[in-house]
């Protein structure tokens, strides 16, 4: 059910018609009925059971009505009048694209409008080309594609992003001038991901007028949690009706709420704070993609999403944010409302070096001539002496040599050289430790 749940909701939020297929009917306890009667807890309403949702009984591996299914979807399309002109240029979306080490750059695209044929030129995003070959599914050359058909296509001068539109054009000069416009366009305005928000900086956005919702995806491991988040969550957009003093707060002072009784509704109330979608189980690449459409923030409780779903996020530009205990949760979303939310430093190692002899050099200071023990040196880097187990400077590596070249990076097992900008009392046997650092919110991966 969790798959179902996450499936009703996706669509909801696209806004795209429902047809339910009840698979399984070949097994001896399947209880149509009780699926129904979960499906319209979920807001599924079948018509059989007084809604206008179209429903099919059929069974996959014993191929039972499945006829009937794609009748009820065409008959859906005419309902709903989906028409494509098969007059106009070829235009589609890409599903799908991948580097291929025989045939080069493929895409997998849907077309919507028009009527693909070979040696079709076109554009893609900034990628353009030639159609050189089209598959179907199964692999089987075709020499035209009609609406609605899903094909693969060989021919782009690059790999283009899901999502992207595909345009027939009159001809290759042609494509190749619109990529070269569409490259000059993107170089000037920069990285082209979307800039999404975190939780802090949207309540900023909110407190003065800019933004009027808050997005949220939850993820949680049992339904019950899901059941709590979704009713607690929304209900607190309804402090947002009291405005908080900026004055600081000392510890132990209670702060001063004030309400305008000229103004029972302020604009404030009216902000809301919307579950995009909630369901069950881990953080998924779905969540993600979900949340970077609708400019959400992701919220997991009792859940922790694997690394790659978190670099997933990042490349993304996804918050995350996870919790084990609901107080936490909801006393964060509502210290982001008054923009009191304090960032915690998270600190990454990199390396460290001993410090086997230390020289003076003049018009330069004093250099460590270190041997590096773990990890790696990066110039630049910020970096901490240690002596004798004990902190006596913090600071950044202002110059870095391997003999007797500037160098970026040293790795373990090799020698190098080490300047501090403010600091020259090294002593033999002292330890250089490097790391990064970074700002994390409260619950934030």
């Amino acid at each position: 059910m969790p798959q179902t749940r996450e499936a009703i909701s996706h669509a909801k939020e696209a806004g795209v018609p429902i047809i339910v297929a009840i698979n399984k009917i070949d097994k001896k306890d399947v209880d149509i009925d009780k699926v129904k009667q979960q499906l319209s807890k979920e807001g599924i309403l079948l018509e059989d059971w007084g809604g206008d949702i179209i429903s099919v009984d059929v069974s996959a591996k014993e191929k039972t009505n499945l006829e009937e299914l794609m009748e009820m979807i065409l008959l859906l399309s005419d309902v709903i009048e989906i028409k494509a002109n098969p007059k106009v240029e070829a235009q589609g979306v890409v599903l799908e694209a991948r580097l291929d080490a025989q045939k080069g750059a493929v895409a997998t695209v849907i077309i919507l409008h028009g009527v693909l044929s070979q040696r079709d030129a076109f554009i893609s995003g900034t990628c353009y080309g030639k159609a050189r070959a089209l598959f179907d599914e199964d692999g089987k050359t075709l020499k035209e594609v009609e609406p609605s058909v899903p094909v693969e296509i060989l021919g782009f001068s690059d790999v283009p992003e899901a999502g992207d539109s595909f345009l027939v054009v009159s001809d290759l000069e042609t494509a190749k001038q619109i990529s070269q416009y569409r490259h000059s366009k993107v170089k000037k305005a920069g990285p082209t991901r979307p800039e999404h928000l975190t939780l802090d900086e949207l309540f900023k956005k909110i407190e003065v007028g800019e933004a009027k919702e808050l997005p949220l995806i939850i993820k949680a491991d049992v339904q019950g949690s899901v059941d709590v988040l979704t009713e607690v969550l929304p209900s607190l957009s309804l402090d947002l009706a009291t405005k908080v003093s900026k004055k600081p707060v000392k510890a132990g002072e209670k702060t001063e709420v004030k309400k305008d009784k000229s103004k029972e509704k302020t604009d404030h109330e009216k902000v809301k704070i919307k579950i995009v979608h909630s369901a069950t189980g881990s953080i998924t690449g779905t969540d993600v993609f979900l949340a970077s459409a609708a400019n959400a923030i992701i919220i997991g409780y009792n859940t922790k999403p694997a690394q790659k779903i978190l670099d997933l996020a990042k490349k993304e530009n996804v918050e995350v944010r996870s919790y084990k205990v609901i107080y936490e949760l909801t006393e964060d979303i509502k210290k982001a409302m008054f923009g009191l939310l304090e960032p915690t430093i998270k600190e990454t190692y990199l390396g460290s070096a001993e410090i086997r002899k230390t020289f003076r050099v003049s018009k330069v200071g004093v250099i460590a001539g270190c041997y590096v023990t773990d990890g790696i040196i990066t110039r630049n880097a910020e970096a901490r002496v240690i002596r004798n187990g004990e902190v006596v400077h913090k600071g950044r590596i202002s110059s870095l040599k391997h003999l007797k070249d500037n160098v970026n990076e040293v790795t373990k097992e090799y020698e190098c050289g080490i300047r501090f900008e403010n600091f020259k009392e090294f002593q033999e046997a002292d330890i250089i430790e490097t790391f990064l650092t970074e700002k994390v919110m409260p619950g934030q991966q």
